[in-house]
């Protein structure tokens, strides 16, 4: 009986998830989609004993003070990214995208919309410098004695906010001001890695490897750009002038990479990348009961749900009827998020809704097809769930997002400058009438499932495994501290050549010495 505890004990130690002693952690977040998944993050942390604290501009959009799992620092600020900002953001590029070729399309988000993402990065820049300035803030935070900053480094004032306070930093990452994280912080060949924005699979034509080399150079001067105007005058006045924000952009311990290697293409990495691709995903819970009844009406045609994510609640009208004519030609029953005015060419089949348990439908058995934008979370609920997606994608990576499906086979993509009645139809169609579609979407889910450990365990575990040791820096490069060309090697290459072209004068100087010593020698004879 002894021995029979002392092994059950055992057993429970094995079992048991190694915790840390309640940490505290600081968090630096974003608003909008980015601050969902972050939620999720915070909620699991609080769920295992951590204090989590967010500081945010008093103007939120999602933060709520009075949350039970988080504790809230409020900081004064004139200007906020709120959801008026993004939301006309994304209506002036959506209402570019429909009358414009992809060229003129690449030049006015590269070039035209600059200016909307520089008064972006101020706002966050005008935060940063509203918490460095309160003397008072400063101190109670840093006499909280955290364990470590958790940020989203799309925006860059989390890189500054741990370096004043001398904090572990951690990512939950996919983007780096104006770049994507694995540019930042790997080896990344320009012949097989796709760039964001071109279009491109990792099997590229030349043409599609100009392409990608542009598109490249672009996104860097841009991110550059970013960089010396707003965040280095940052970290000059309060970090001084010795601090690189480039350095400190790559210097964090851990990068928790919202991607996994079923939904990215492959391509070097580091080992202080932990890929996290469906972290928020979940088995389905039970629905609503007046959702449930709209899924079990829907017979054995099932249920279309759609969904274009956080920033778009309504579309343009004549859109949202093209859209909605589409629906009301299809057996299937539809439930869509959307809070516009109602289409005048809504069908009988349709349910607008204002908010949707998007993981929970999808896990319904009743789910037939996924009409989304393209967003990440999205794409790999999708992913988890088996669910065939025809892809609407409106902005930014959500085209390159449905692309990596697309090229599995899983996905239909509709551009948005061809989106009518007959598009859309057509291929919402094809996916439901095509087996391969669903066929193809439930391997890549069971290639994601199959894992040893949840995405947001090992994730968790990561983060803990920072506070315990006071950091990670055994698993960072030391290559976020050399300059451009020492990383290249660009200056080892120059004295090479240096060193070969001297060797050779010397040579061709020391023949033409002999050979004029010896022309001497042959003239003195005769």
């Amino acid at each position: 009986m002894r021995v029979m505890s002392l092994c059950s004990a055992l057993l429970l130690i094995v079992v048991l998830p190694r915790g840390c002693q309640g940490g505290n952690i600081l968090v630096f977040p974003i608003e909008g989609s980015h601050w969902v998944n972050m939620d999720i993050f915070i909620q699991e942390l609080h769920s295992r004993g951590h204090n989590v604290t967010i500081v945010h501009p008093r103007k939120t959009w999602y933060i709520k003070d009075n949350a039970s799992y988080y504790h809230t620092v409020a900081v004064p600020v004139e200007k906020s990214l709120d959801k008026g900002f993004i939301t006309s953001l994304v209506f002036e590029i959506i209402k570019f995208e429909r009358g414009s070729l992809p060229l003129v399309t690449f030049l006015h988000l590269s070039v035209g919309m600059f200016g909307m993402f520089l008064e972006a990065h101020n706002m966050v820049g005008e935060f940063t410098t509203a918490m460095l300035d309160d003397n008072n803030l400063m101190k109670k935070l840093n006499d909280s004695k955290f364990d470590l900053l958790l940020t989203d480094p799309c925006w860059g004032g989390g890189v500054i906010i741990a370096k004043y306070l001398n904090l572990p930093l951690v990512y939950n990452v996919r983007w780096i001001i104006a770049t994507e994280g694995h540019l930042t912080i790997a080896p990344s060949p320009l012949s097989y890695i796709p760039i964001t924005g071109t279009g491109n699979t990792n099997k590229m034509t030349f043409f599609q490897r100009v392409k990608n080399v542009i598109v490249f150079f672009v996104g860097y001067t841009q991110h550059n750009l970013l960089m010396k105007y707003i965040y280095q005058k940052i970290c000059d006045k309060y970090l001084g002038p010795d601090n690189d924000m480039h350095h400190l952009l790559t210097s964090a311990h851990l990068w928790l990479m919202r991607a996994d290697f079923v939904f990215e293409f492959p391509r070097p990495t580091m080992p202080n990348v932990i890929y996290m691709g469906g972290f928020q995903c979940k088995p389905a819970k039970p629905l609503p009961d007046h959702l449930e009844e709209f899924m079990q009406s829907s017979g054995e045609h099932g249920v279309i749900i759609m969904s274009l994510g956080t920033f778009v609640d309504e579309l343009p009208a004549d859109l949202a009827d093209e859209i909605a004519a589409a629906f009301a030609e299809l057996p299937q029953k539809v439930i869509w998020r959307y809070k516009g005015a109602k289409p005048s060419t809504l069908g009988n089949n349709t349910l607008l809704v204002d908010w949707m348990p998007q993981n929970d439908l999808l896990g319904h058995p009743k789910i037939k097809l996924f009409v989304a934008h393209g967003g990440t979370n999205g794409v790999q609920e999708a992913i988890y769930h088996g669910v065939p997606v025809v892809g609407i994608p409106l902005f930014f990576d959500q085209y390159d997002n449905l692309l990596r499906l697309s090229d599995r086979g899983a996905a239909i993509i509709v551009q948005l400058a061809s989106l009518d009645k007959d598009n859309l139809l057509k291929a919402m169609q094809e996916v439901l009438l095509n087996p391969s579609y669903r066929t193809n979407i439930k391997r890549i889910s069971r290639l994601h499932r199959d894992q040893p450990i949840a995405p947001i365990d090992n994730a968790l575990f990561w983060i803990e495994f920072v506070m315990r040791h006071k950091g990670a820096a055994h698993l960072r490069s030391e290559s976020y501290k050399l300059p451009w060309y020492a990383y290249y090697s660009v200056d080892v290459y120059l004295f090479l050549a240096g060193v070969v072209l001297a060797g050779s004068m010397m040579f061709f100087i020391t023949i033409k010495c002999l050979y004029s010593a010896l022309c001497r020698k042959k003239v003195k004879r005769e």
